[in-house]
């Protein structure tokens, strides 16, 4: 496994089309994605818009991104490279 903390800079949060793009690159790896507040135990399915709406991550917040699989690195590295460039 492979995880990383990160904060959410966007400024509505991971609302509905950054949350889509998301998931669409999550979907092109084929290991497991995991996304959860930072410090908290409930993990939501990556590659899941509506687990990702209703995790609700809001600006400011930190959350960490996991992996799991062949490709588990690469993934959470596309991912947070991803997430950097959400602006509203």
């Amino acid at each position: 496994m492979y995880a990383k903390e990160f904060t959410i800079q966007n400024r509505t949060g991971l609302h509905a089309r950054p949350a889509s793009d998301f998931v669409a690159l999550a979907a092109t790896f084929k290991s497991k994605i995991e996304l959860s507040r930072a410090g908290e135990a409930d993990r939501y399915n990556g590659k899941s818009i509506i687990m990702l709406l209703t995790l609700g991550l809001m600006q400011g917040e930190r959350a960490t991104l996991s992996a799991e699989g062949e490709d588990e690195r690469e993934a959470v590295e596309a991912l947070l490279a991803l997430t950097a460039g959400f602006v509203d």
